[in-house]
């Protein structure tokens, strides 16, 4: 049976661009176990307080929620397990020098299937500070004036 092809998204972290400033993001796969996979093809996934961490040369996702599969019995997963996800070793070398020289986390954006496998987009960010959340809500809205003014002006208004 052909995997099937494209990227369909299961969950995404909205609150994480909000509070972070994203500067480099990575593509991961993640161990799962039979349940979980099941639980994630109908959706039952939540990233809202995700992260990373670096150990021992491996980078583990906490405190992601998967529900428990409807179907399964005694085999079915802890909820909140501690994640394996899999980077190349460059790329976790280069991670690890950037978390610990500055002041960065490692924040889970989205989690998709691409081509039937379970992948999380990772973000390195930067926290932000509440002065920058409310200059970033001032941008939004004075930009989504101009667009508005915009339309009027060009339907004549």
């Amino acid at each position: 049976m052909p995997r099937e092809k494209g990227r369909s998204v299961i969950a995404t972290n909205r609150k994480a661009r909000h509070n972070y400033t994203v500067l480099d993001t990575y593509e991961c796969g993640i161990v799962l176990q039979g349940t979980e996979v099941k639980a994630l093809r109908q959706g039952k996934a939540s990233l809202v307080d995700a992260f990373a961490t670096i150990e021992f040369g491996e980078v583990w996702l906490h405190a992601l929620h998967i529900a428990e599969y409807g179907h399964g019995s005694w085999t079915n997963h802890p909820v909140r397990r501690k994640r394996k996800l899999l980077l190349h070793r460059r790329e976790i070398d280069q991670l690890t020098g950037r978390v610990h020289d500055g002041n960065l986390t490692l924040v889970p954006l989205q989690m998709y299937f691409s081509d039937g496998y379970a992948k999380v987009e990772l973000a390195l960010a930067k926290g932000k500070q509440a002065h920058d959340k409310r200059r970033d809500i001032a941008e939004r809205t004075a930009k989504r004036e101009v667009e508005r003014e915009l339309g009027r002006r060009v339907k004549g208004m």
